[in-house]
């Protein structure tokens, strides 16, 4: 088994502290839908950001109402560069998988779709 670091981003319509928390929601449950992990404990940590322009609510809330109670989870600020996606929230999670780092499936939903139009997670 290998750690392995997935990726994922969501833009949010507007900065409530609801809009906010459902968008983390949506976008971890994805990363973990699309990566087949069913297990907390396959969890090391996971780091999310969001850009300035959404401060109403941290979106770690979204993982510690999914369950995720004993995950280490870090919040913090995107710096502010110029022209840069508004209202975009990401994740980066740190997991335990059988996933081959080619087999791992990163997230970009919404307008995020437009960060990664390399990925087929971003089609």
């Amino acid at each position: 088994m290998g750690v392995r670091g997935i990726r994922g981003a969501i833009t949010v319509d507007e900065d409530t502290p609801d809009k906010i928390r459902l968008a983390a929601r949506e976008l971890m449950e994805e990363i973990l839908r699309r990566n087949q992990i069913t297990d907390f404990d396959q969890v090391i940590s996971a780091v999310f950001t969001t850009t300035q322009d959404l401060v109403s609510a941290f979106p770690a809330e979204a993982a510690r109402a999914l369950g995720m109670n004993f995950v280490p989870l870090l919040c913090a600020q995107e710096i502010p560069v110029p022209n840069a996606m508004p209202r975009c929230l990401r994740i980066l999670l740190h997991v335990n998988t059988e996933l081959a780092p080619k087999d791992v499936e990163h997230v970009y939903l919404r307008d995020a779709q437009k960060l990664r139009p390399d990925l087929r997670s971003a089609q």
